[in-house]
Formats: structure tokens, C-alpha cells, sequence
């Protein structure tokens, strides 16, 4: 019977890695220290189970949306999935949800991020 480190059994458990765009690190780095701290674990959690208050597609697009709710404020960080090689989710970048619904120039912004994202990863196997 194979028994497995603790390391590895934590990564045979994760769904996938999350891959941060410098904006995305940026916004993070931006915030005070324990909303930052809320963020981080929300994404760990997401990691490890699916629980859509965390982590949520959004309707009609190919963006997610890692979820936070510290003090009343709504922190969202946009992703998307590339499952090519590794399952990984690349945040594209962070806000402040001020609305019910998510503004569309930042799914926009994820968007042209991702079609970004896909055509430089096209262009370097060439």
C-alpha cells in the first residue's frame, strides 16, 4: 500500500492552481492587510471544494469570479480556466463590487485578457 506525504496528499486534493496576472497581484497587495488575508483563504477554500459563494462562473461568459465579503465589502478577482497542459485558473485582475451585478467593462477586461492570454501561449508554440 503507497502512503502519501502531506505535501502530496494536499495537491492530489487541490482541483486546480491559480496562476496571478501582476494586476491581479497588484489589487491584492492593494488591500488592507486582514481583507487581503480573507481573500487569500476564500481562494484556498476554492481550491480544495466547490462551493459557488467562493467561486462562480459568470452567465454568458467564460470568466469566473473568486468571491469575498469582508466588512460588508465585496471583492472580486476575475479568472478564466486553461486546462491545456495543468488545470489552472489565471486571475486577470481585482475590484470592488459596488452593484448587484458584475460591471460589464471588467468582465470585458477578463475577456480581452484571456483572448490575450491564449494568443501569446498560440504564438510561443510556434
Amino acid at each position: 500500500m503507497y502512503l502519501c506525504s502531506a505535501k502530496e496528499h494536499k495537491r492530489m486534493n487541490e482541483r486546480f492552481k491559480v496562476v496571478y496576472s501582476d494586476e491581479a497581484l497588484d489589487f491584492i497587495n492593494s488591500l488592507p492587510q486582514k481583507a487581503k488575508d480573507k481573500v487569500a483563504y476564500n481562494i484556498s477554500k476554492s481550491i480544495v471544494i466547490t462551493d459557488n459563494e467562493l467561486f462562480k462562473k459568470l452567465e454568458g461568459t467564460e470568466i469566473w469570479e473568486f468571491r469575498t465579503l469582508y466588512n460588508n465589502i465585496k471583492y472580486r478577482l476575475l479568472a478564466f480556466w486553461d486546462t491545456e497542459e495543468d488545470t489552472l485558473v489565471i486571475a486577470t485582475h481585482g475590484f470592488i463590487k459596488k452593484t448587484q451585478k458584475t460591471p460589464a467593462k471588467e468582465i470585458a477586461k477578463a475577456e480581452a485578457m484571456r483572448k490575450e492570454y491564449f494568443n501569446d501561449k498560440k504564438q510561443e508554440k510556434k
